[in-house]
């Protein structure tokens, strides 16, 4: 059985998927076994067949070069660009957890290290209905996982990752680290927005990005370290 990680960012659109591509990628590139797997995407685009191309996961699987299919990638896809689950609701297909247990342990059984990429911010509603209401934290809970916390380097994303690492820590969520995304080295405001997250949360920040990197310069060895 293999390790695993969860990728949560500090909201939609810091680049989390970019980010997660960069770390299966980066433990594949050292010759660690590595896959990925996120349980649910909403705004995936419709091909000519009808079928939905869930892009995220895909631009993992290219990046890391992975040989999945999308169905063993991403358990549910949905076509409207809102939060997962609303868009259940407009699709009448709830998420059903049990699905995303087994197929999130089918790709731990297959890998020595499986990121999970989450959806949005910590507090995404995934399911809301007559039956049931699971926020994204209430799914790492049931699978008992670590966060890595993708976060954008720009202004106001100090209160953005503190709030997000506090919430993690009030469900008893370890919080292995903090990468800083679209980050510009000598930026004086985002080297002092990376010294002060650490400082607040006592979080180290393990890593930065900048736009357009195709490694993360992150030792493997370390990064490994980070999944149990």
């Amino acid at each position: 059985m293999g390790k695993a990680l969860f990728i949560t960012g500090t909201g939609t659109d810091v680049g989390k998927t970019f980010v997660t591509a960069l770390i299966v990628k980066r433990l594949r590139d050292a010759g660690l076994d590595a896959g990925y797997y996120k349980a649910a995407i909403s705004g995936a685009e419709k091909a000519e067949d009808g079928s939905l191309y869930a892009g995220d996961a895909m631009y993992v699987k290219e990046i890391a070069e992975l040989s999945e299919s999308q169905e063993e990638l991403v358990s549910y896809v949905y076509e409207a660009a809102v939060s997962p689950h609303l868009a259940a609701e407009l699709n009448n297909d709830p998420i059903d957890f049990d699905v995303v247990e087994r197929d999130f342990h089918r790709a731990l059984a297959a890998h020595d290290f499986i990121t999970m990429e989450g959806s949005g911010g910590i507090i995404c509603p995934l399911r809301w209905d007559a039956k049931q209401h699971v926020i994204l934290d209430d799914l790492i809970c049931r699978l008992n996982l670590s966060a890595l916390v993708v976060a954008d380097a720009g202004l106001g994303t100090i209160n953005a990752a503190v709030l997000t690492v506090e919430h993690l820590r009030s469900r008893s969520i370890p919080v292995k680290g903090i990468i800083l995304n679209h980050f510009h080295p000598g930026d004086i405001m985002e080297e002092d927005n990376l010294t002060m997250i650490e400082e607040l949360t006592g979080v180290k920040g393990v890593a930065t990005v900048q736009k357009g990197d195709e490694t993360l310069n992150l030792d493997a060895e370390e990064l490994a370290a980070l999944y149990n």
